[in-house]
């Protein structure tokens, strides 16, 4: 008899097929999400962390996975890379009450130190694993435009691995959506040289400013 992937000792990741209502609007999926065992991240997390925003907006954001804060709190981008971020649209001319935010992977990854719970990147495995929430999120909004905030919001919404510097900034076809991919906000939080601070603001400001003017009025300030 085949042993299952507990018994290998590997962790078990069926996916969140069985846990993602069908058909179901924003607000269904987000009561939802909490019951999700799609991968092995809901066990030390606090809770899922689903998404803010109208569900009708045209323009959707799309990160890597929530940190602390959004961990704790269980809203995405509350933290710092949040702040990042509504400095960004901000100066980029975007209305945020307009936007819908969500991630990726909607668990918290991480490892300890002491008291910190440091991030840890997603794996591929986490991201296919979660995929059934993005994609029913992006049916349910149905947005003209989505930007793709890192490498792991990249690979999630066009399935394929991404290099950011190569691809950013440009307006790319999706099946039902247009695509713009930039930075993760807190890849500026991140940066050694912090006078770089500034000019990367601004490269992730255009990059955002792109793509509201992809997806219209709609998503003006």
């Amino acid at each position: 008899m085949p042993r299952t992937a507990a018994a290998r000792g590997k962790p078990a990741r069926p996916g969140a097929e069985e846990w993602v209502p069908a058909s179901a609007d924003v607000g269904k999926l987000a009561q939802a999400v909490h019951d999700c065992r799609g991968c092995e991240l809901w066990g030390p997390a606090t809770q899922a962390v689903f998404s803010a925003g109208p569900d009708d907006a045209a323009l959707l954001l799309v990160g890597e996975q929530p940190g602390d804060s959004e961990d704790r709190e269980g809203e995405p981008f509350v933290g710092p890379a949040g702040r990042v971020l509504a400095e960004a649209l901000e100066a980029a001319g975007v209305d945020a009450e307009r936007v819908y935010v969500t991630n990726a992977v909607k668990h918290f990854r991480f490892t300890e130190r002491g008291k910190r719970r440091l991030h840890k990147k997603p794996d591929v495995a986490h991201i296919r694993a979660c995929a059934p929430w993005l994609e029913a999120e992006l049916s349910a909004v149905r947005p003209r435009v989505v930007v793709a905030l890192g490498a792991t919001a990249a690979r999630a919404v066009l399935g394929r691995e991404v290099r950011i510097g190569a691809e950013r900034g440009r307006v790319l076809d999706g099946e039902a959506h247009e695509v713009v991919v930039t930075t993760h906000p807190s890849a500026l939080l991140r940066l050694r040289d912090r006078s770089a601070y500034g000019a990367e603001l601004d490269a992730l400001v255009a990059d955002l400013r792109t793509a509201a003017e992809a997806a219209g009025a709609d998503a003006a300030g």
